[in-house]
């Protein structure tokens, strides 16, 4: 057991590396009255290609979320009724790199977190549960798509990336869940689901000693192997098509834009990269951006309008969007934006002012418990420490946020998806 202190936080985290290989993070909160717990095995709607053992194994798309649903049935019964009739707060997803099962509760965290443990790690399927679930899951895939910002992303990845399971839907299709077994999901589980390939965090009123002792009990002894993961041929950086468009139904057109860069290497330098990404976004298309002001008198967005950045699975990309009764001229604006803020670089009131901004909306968020644990977790897979982000962006500068602009913004390998209202 060890700890580390992070002054400009305030917070302390306490850590260990159990013999079967799982990590465990845990920041006490005494002065909170609430308690959560964050289990998540690095395993997401991405990784459907894996080498185990000298053998590459291929499983149908969907799988890691098709099995989030089904690790709560349990011989007893479900396991969501068991935590809920003990006063957790519970629930679950799947993202395209994630899988992560939670609860907060107020009291009985220990017994909780039993529960917790023992249905993430104790497979139980049947032909029977399966063929059950898939009617359940087509049913939300279908809803899914007719959703129609679900539809204008999915456009836009398929328009972006050749290759990248970023292109497919985690929940997958109904043809592809179709080809689910019981033995399907058991092989998954084993591979992925081993403590080696998940960490456990927790937060609030909690004591560690405590969260360690319950883990040794209930999980697997030993430490199982690591699968290698293969996301497909390296991607070009031009996008497989510029333009893509549908018509579904909605009151106005909305958009999505959306820019591949570069792939960023694991470990701080992903993070930098995320926090400076970030902070060019906000710069660029934030509410109190030049160009959102403007495009906001003329009607031309509305408040909708947001860009992020994003860094997974072997690549990079920032997207921009919302609703708009003209999107290709306001994408032809934000060219624009980008390529002026490339040569001029930012305002710098409005970069010191953003910055500051960032900073304190991640001290912030250590408020909450849910926020502490999925950043601990998601810094941990991916090799960097997340109470390192407001000494990374304290160092940030304009330099780097033009540099930003001018690699990873190109013009040349944008693409825009749109949905034009039915009539």
């Amino acid at each position: 057991m060890m700890y580390r202190d992070y002054p400009s936080v305030g917070e302390r985290v306490y850590s260990d590396r159990l013999p079967n290989g799982l990590s465990v993070f845990a920041v006490p909160k005494r002065d909170f009255h609430k308690s959560f717990a964050f289990f998540a095995a690095d395993y997401g709607g991405a990784d459907r290609r894996f080498k185990l053992s000298g053998n590459w194994i291929d499983t149908p798309q969907g799988v890691a979320h098709f099995l989030e649903h089904e690790m709560f049935d349990m011989e007893y019964g479900d396991a969501l009724t068991k935590l809920s009739s003990n006063g957790a707060n519970t629930n679950a997803y799947t993202s395209t790199e994630i899988t992560a099962y939670h609860f907060e509760s107020v009291e009985k965290f220990s017994e909780n977190l039993e529960t917790l443990l023992d249905f993430v790690s104790t497979p139980h399927f049947s032909p029977e549960s399966v063929e059950k679930e898939q009617g359940i899951i087509s049913q939300e895939i279908l809803m899914c798509e007719d959703d129609p910002d679900y539809c204008v992303y999915y456009n836009l990845m398929k328009s972006l990336f050749r290759h990248n399971p970023l292109r497919d839907s985690v929940a997958g299709t109904v043809d592809s869940i179709s080809a689910i077994t019981a033995e399907t999901l058991y092989d998954c589980h084993k591979v992925f689901y081993n403590p080696s390939n998940m960490t456990l965090c927790a937060a609030g009123n909690v004591e560690f000693s405590e969260i360690l002792e319950t883990a040794q009990r209930i999980l697997p002894k030993t430490p199982g192997e690591l699968p290698m993961r293969d996301y497909g041929p390296p991607e070009e950086i031009k996008p497989e098509a510029t333009y893509v468009k549908n018509a579904m139904e909605v009151s106005q057109p909305i958009f999505l834009a959306g820019c591949k860069s570069t792939p960023v290497a694991q470990g701080r330098e992903n993070l930098r990269i995320e926090l400076v990404g970030a902070l060019a976004l906000e710069i660029l298309a934030g509410h109190s951006s030049p160009l959102y002001i403007r495009l906001y008198s003329e009607g031309l967005v509305c408040s909708d309008f947001s860009a992020s950045f994003e860094s997974s699975v072997g690549t990079a990309y920032s997207m921009f969007g919302g609703e708009s009764g003209d999107p290709e001229r306001v994408f032809d604006e934000v060219k624009q934006e980008i390529l002026r803020l490339s040569g001029s670089g930012p305002e710098k009131k409005l970069f010191e002012r953003t910055k500051k901004s960032a900073i304190g909306s991640h001290i912030r968020s250590f408020n909450s418990l849910e926020s502490i644990c999925v950043g601990i977790a998601g810094g941990h897979f991916r090799g960097y420490d997340v109470f390192e982000a407001s000494e990374l962006l304290a160092s940030i500068t304009e330099d780097d946020i033009s540099a930003f602009y001018r690699e990873r913004l190109m013009p040349d390998n944008m693409a825009i998806s749109i949905i034009n209202p039915r009539s």
